[in-house]
């Protein structure tokens, strides 16, 4: 097992900053607006040859009793009770605050072994950034400066120091699904990613943009591996004006890059709008598989249930190869099938496509249909090869492939997903003419 090191502290002391540099990447957002990080957020850091976890939490506020600040200081404690170590970040630059002191008694009482960093101390005498904070009755004061990485690899060796050595686990050869899960804000992302995973993992709120981060979460259903990631909600561009809500937008769309299949979840009591229509074409331009979950279908009329339907058929016809489902992520009901057509759209989008099957289901097209003449030229379509994954991507040679159509194109796609049963995937035709040794430079033949 790895050792974990938690970080902890009242908002905007610079713990994301510190999780990105022990992380040595980008996965926390970093702003000067207080609040950014809710959830708790992983990472793997290593200190030499000693790999660690880490983990990035949002403002503690201990005396929070309800709403948002009361479900991050839960998320907060929840990483205080998991970790070896806790990294208690406190500012030089504001000095000793009021909620440092309550944070401090609290992580007394944790038992944990608990180090006093005190950050943005770069261009400060050591001594004067840490003599306020003596006072919490901690130890003594470790300043350092995480945006530099000032003192950060001294800080690592001091709070690995004693624990055991880490053994990894050995990583399975095969790789397994990455999930994202995506939607406008207040669709019940969160709530399904909790129903998957059969814990309060990330926070839940009726509030509008609770979740900011896209959070990855590791987890075994059935036997098999799998990575979901919570994102935060999409919102067309144009519409997202605070700057923190913008970089959570970045993130979704960074963690879509990243997924090999997306959840797009709808609500069912609310219209189907573009803005839903909008979330699914970033689906398709990055060419990811695809399931739609209808959620919160429970608390929809019987009779207004088919109205729905249509609908989704009339507004998504563009989603035509992605599974729907109806389902309630508050209720558990519909996960199994949910995620039996996640496994199916992975497997779509990762299939291994034989060059020798490609050509005979190209004839078998091109049989059946053949491709329209561009003037007194007809396309000649020779054979196909497999390009690439994630989506599939299905290269096919000839000659005059420049003069094909779009709407060819198009029915070459229909004809292969369903030849090779590509279910839940975008699937990417690309033509290349071969050279035409008669033609000259501008084109004409000689």
């Amino acid at each position: 097992m790895l050792p974990i090191v938690a970080i902890v502290g009242r908002p905007n002391v610079g713990k994301s900053t510190l999780f990105n540099r022990l992380t040595r990447s980008r996965d926390a957002i970093v702003a000067s607006v207080p609040g950014i990080t809710r959830d708790r957020h992983y990472g793997r850091g290593r200190l030499g040859g000693r790999p660690y976890l880490v983990v990035d939490t949002g403002g503690f506020e201990p005396v929070a009793r309800e709403g948002l600040l009361h479900e991050m200081a839960r998320q907060a404690r929840q990483a205080v009770d998991e970790a070896d170590a806790v990294l208690f970040v406190v500012d030089a630059r504001a000095g000793l605050a009021p909620q440092d002191r309550t944070i401090a008694n609290e992580l007394r009482r944790s038992g944990r072994r608990v180090f006093l960093v005190v950050n943005k101390a770069e261009g400060m005498d050591p001594a004067i950034a840490g003599a306020d904070f003596h006072a919490l009755g901690l130890g003594a004061p470790l300043p350092i400066s995480a945006e530099h990485g000032a003192n950060v690899a001294a800080l690592m060796e001091l709070a690995l120091a004693g624990l055991p050595p880490a053994r990894e686990a050995p990583r399975a050869a095969d790789r397994h699904p990455k999930i994202a899960v995506l939607g406008r804000p207040n669709v019940g992302k969160s709530t399904l990613v909790n129903a998957l995973l059969g814990e309060e993992r990330v926070i839940v709120s009726d509030e509008p943009g609770t979740t900011r981060d896209s959070i990855y979460i590791e987890f075994e259903r059935g036997q098999r591996r799998y990575t979901l990631i919570d994102t935060a909600g999409l919102r067309r561009r144009w519409r997202v004006a605070e700057p923190a809500e913008k970089f959570s937008v970045v993130k979704a769309l960074q963690a879509l890059e990243d997924a090999n299949v997306a959840i797009l979840v709808l609500d069912a009591r609310q219209d189907i709008a573009e803005q839903d229509a909008h979330v699914a074409g970033y689906v398709l331009e990055a060419g990811r598989a695809l399931v739609v979950a209808v959620n919160k279908w429970e608390r929809l009329p019987e009779e207004e249930r088919e109205l729905v339907k249509r609908a989704l058929a009339r507004k998504l016809d563009f989603l035509g190869f992605a599974r729907l489902h109806f389902i309630s992520a508050l209720t558990g009901q519909g996960m199994d099938p949910l995620m039996k057509s996640v496994d199916e759209a992975y497997a779509a989008a990762m299939a291994r496509l034989p060059t020798p099957r490609l050509t005979r289901a190209l004839a078998q097209a091109v049989a059946q249909q053949p491709p329209p003449r561009a003037g007194v030229i007809r396309p000649r379509l020779r054979y196909a090869h497999q390009g690439g994954v994630n989506p599939p991507r299905i290269v096919v040679h000839g000659n005059a492939l420049e003069r094909v159509p779009e709407a060819y194109r198009r029915y070459l796609e229909r004809f292969f997903r369903a030849a090779f049963k590509l279910q839940g995937t975008p699937l990417r035709v690309e033509f290349r003419t071969g050279f035409n040794p008669y033609a000259d430079r501008t084109g004409r033949r000689r």
